[in-house]
């Protein structure tokens, strides 16, 4: 058996032992390479193996990092998503970077049937799980509720109970998922380098009359955050496109 499968077999067993926990960090990589006798070459092919397996995560410039367990982005649910993740266990925190009316984008009036170049309110945000940055989300809301967003604190609301405040209720969306790569600007806010690789979600969110109310588009880490879905004979629909 190659000695980077051994010292990676070795590794996994502390870190589920809680010898490493959560978010720990690791001896450095030369200390590690002493302990098991061998080069730097053969220890980074066994923590690349481990980071593969989502136990690990390296980080330029500043270490190797046990891995978080990884967050679930619930497809079958309705509610906002620091909600989900709260329930979940985890610490959700949001940095607002932005919001303004703004003319929408041509992909954005078409989501929510606006006529070209109509304004609507953009809110920009990033999500953190337990102070890390796992998703960069910018939502569109068209008026008349956006107005009353420019004043709502979205450190500490979500955009469905700041819209429910105003007498909207959601009623159901529709969603796509895609994998993509990350972009320079998103990348910056989410302390990642470009061209990692993301899911981008689309999505629209319908009031109870059938019109659409919301056009988010989240960013979403996978390293951060897995995708979840119930299955049943009723509910939830998947379709796949190739």
């Amino acid at each position: 058996m190659p000695k980077y499968v051994t010292i990676a077999a070795d590794l996994a067993a502390k870190i589920r032992a809680g010898e490493y926990a959560p978010g720990a960090a690791l001896p450095p990589q030369r200390e590690l390479s002493a302990a098991y006798g061998v080069t730097l070459a053969t220890l980074r092919a066994a923590l690349a193996r481990l980071e593969s397996d989502g136990l690990l995560s390296q980080q330029a410039g500043r270490g190797t990092f046990v891995a978080e367990p990884a967050a679930a982005y619930q497809l079958d649910s309705l509610r906002s998503l620091a909600d989900d993740l709260r329930e979940q266990g985890h610490i959700v925190g949001t940095d607002l970077i932005g919001i303004g009316v703004r003319r929408a984008p041509a992909w954005v009036t078409d989501a929510l049937d606006l006529p070209a170049g109509e304004r609507a309110t953009r809110v920009e945000r990033v999500r953190l799980i337990a102070g890390r940055p796992a998703l960069h989300q910018v939502s569109w809301v068209r008026a008349p509720y956006g107005a009353a967003l420019l004043d709502v604190d979205f450190a500490r609301t979500s955009l469905y109970h700041a819209l429910a405040d105003q007498g909207v209720v959601v009623h159901r969306a529709r969603e796509r998922l895609r994998p993509a790569l990350l972009e320079t600007p998103i990348a910056t806010l989410l302390r990642q380098p470009a061209g990692a690789p993301v899911f981008l979600s689309d999505r629209v969110t319908l009031g109870l009359d059938g019109v659409p109310v919301v056009m988010d588009r989240a960013t979403i880490l996978g390293t951060v955050m897995e995708i979840r879905a119930e299955r049943a004979a009723t509910g939830l629909s998947l379709r796949w496109h190739v």
